[in-house]
């Protein structure tokens, strides 16, 4: 605004600019003229006609041109190919054309461009007790101490009385799927017409725009229990409002703050603030208790679940490896040593796991949850020894036992080797006689220690390098109750204190000293 119309008031101000356009538009009169017959100066007369136009507000600065305006076709082209880019990529597309400014502009000016998203509209939808339940997995990571696998939490929700199942596991694989759902299924005390889920793989194998291809195993559970299938469209939570919801309640409600010693310790908490806390409530939407809407509306109107048996095992086919162990849900497991290379069938329970080649159960171990772990049947192993004469060598023969600590692990690198095992155990055992057991565990040490292995080597460290001789070997009677018997070395100072007749009677009396 001019120097001249800040000191008017608003009143005069709005009578100047009304005789500027009255002179301009009804007069046509130039600007030299309204400056001559207002005594107001060009520039101003210019302001006021030009506001009165709209191509200019009275304080705003003049537009500067941006550095982005020669690009300006290719971000609205970058746009118009993938409305969600991001402003790195398209400062790479940039670059290429010669842009040198900086990111912060192009986000600036990709937020103004950007379209938005429409504002979605929904039906407030309702439905009949007992017509829907609605499923999905909600995942919290590595949450249990020392354990290296991520917890889920299965949850189910009635969609008429809000009624909340959940329980924690460390899988979702398809047998702890369906043991979740056999326990959703006996705490609702019955079925609804039908079940939605999210297009997990248990449930759903492949999903186009036309058809859903569904899981062939869970369809037959769902036909043995007796309820419908529906899949909710990818990423579209809001078509199971009533299991999302609790979802997010859970995660704001029981989880901040909670300690678990273990899955077990976990379930438990989980289960008492179910049915204290998120089932008694007065739900936000309904404004009732779900407790008491599912007792006194709903749970009179489940169908009762067929009684059909149906395995929940996990099943696994797999190969027996050439050390007799079968891979388990990322663990190994031991079965017989004589079914390397058969196929096998694993099955998994929730504790335990068993092995079956045809319809025989071979092995069975307790179920591990960690990752990464052998579990092993010390009986699988039996027999193999006599088997393999070289493995049987990498144990430490019973002669030698009295060597024990290092020898373990020499005999062990020496049944790698192609040396003459029953060669070294004979070297061995003399030495162990001619110089004692200690010496030579020492010096078998100290022989490690150098990278090597060899009776030969032992038999140089005792013999110069530490200088020892070798003594007679001990006397052996093939009984080991005699050959442990150990005599010490008599004191001979107890005969000086014997007089000489108890020694021997033959010789004549002592005499007194004169």
């Amino acid at each position: 605004m001019s120097e001249e119309m800040k000191d008017l008031s608003h009143e005069d101000r709005a009578t100047q600019m009304a005789e500027v356009l009255r002179l301009k538009l009804m007069e046509g009169k130039s600007i030299n003229a309204i400056h001559r017959g207002t005594k107001l100066s060009r520039k101003t007369v210019r302001k006021l006609l030009g506001i009165a136009r709209g191509k200019q507000k009275p304080s705003a600065t003049p537009e500067r041109s941006s550095i982005l305006a020669p690009y300006e076709s290719e971000i609205r082209q970058a746009l118009d190919d993938c409305a969600e880019i991001k402003a790195p990529a398209v400062l790479d597309r940039l670059r290429t054309k010669g842009y040198q400014g900086g990111i912060t502009v192009l986000r600036d000016r990709l937020r103004l461009l950007r379209p938005r998203p429409k504002q979605e509209a929904f039906f407030t939808r309702s439905y009949e007790p007992g017509k829907m339940l609605q499923v999905d997995w909600a995942d919290f990571g590595f949450a249990l101490p020392g354990c290296a696998r991520r917890v889920s939490a299965f949850v189910a929700a009635l969609a008429y009385s809000r009624y909340l199942f959940l329980v924690f596991t460390l899988s979702q694989a398809m047998g702890s799927f369906l043991r979740c759902m056999e326990q959703a299924l006996r705490f609702f005390g019955g079925r609804t017409l039908v079940d939605v889920f999210d297009n997990m793989k248990t449930v759903v194998l492949e999903r186009t725009a036309q058809i859903v291809r569904f899981h062939p195993r869970f369809v037959e559970y769902a036909r043995a229990r007796g309820f419908a299938i529906q899949a909710c469209t990818p990423r579209r939570p809001t078509e199971k409002p009533y299991v999302e919801r609790p979802i997010g309640f859970m995660r704001t409600r029981f989880w901040p703050g909670r300690h678990f010693a273990d899955l077990f310790d976990l379930n438990a908490q989980g289960t008492r603030w179910r049915d204290d806390t998120a089932n008694n409530r007065i739900h936000d939407d309904t404004g009732k208790v779900p407790s008491l809407v599912f007792k006194n509306e709903e749970q009179k109107l489940l169908k009762p679940v067929l009684d059909e048996f149906f395995d929940t095992d996990d099943l696994v086919s797999t190969g027996v490896s050439k050390t007799f162990r079968v891979d388990f849900d990322r663990n190994d497991y031991t079965v017989p040593w004589r079914l390397v290379g058969q196929s096998v069938l694993v099955r998994g329970k929730e504790q335990e796991v068993s092995i079956f080649l045809g319809h025989k159960r071979v092995a069975v171990h307790n179920r591990c949850w960690g990752v990464g772990q052998l579990i092993k049947d010390d009986s699988h192993e039996r027999g193999l020894l006599e088997q393999k004469p070289r493995a049987a060598a990498g144990v430490l023969p019973p002669q030698l036992r009295a060597l024990s600590g290092p020898a373990e692990e020499y005999f062990k690198i020496l049944a790698a080797n192609s040396r003459s095992l029953r060669r070294e155990i004979q070297q061995l055992v003399l030495l162990s006689e001619l110089y004692g057991d200690a010496p030579v565990r020492g010096a078998m040490e100290e022989v490690m220690a150098t990278g090597h292995v060899g009776a030969e080597y032992i038999e140089y460290v005792l013999r110069y390098k530490k200088g020892l001789s070798p003594g007679p070997a001990p006397l052996r009677l093939n009984d080991a109750d005699l050959d442990s018997i150990r005599l010490g070395e008599p004191d001979l100072a107890f005969y000086d204190q014997l007089p000489r007749k108890t020694l021997d009677p033959g010789l004549p009396p002592e005499r007194d000293d004169p």
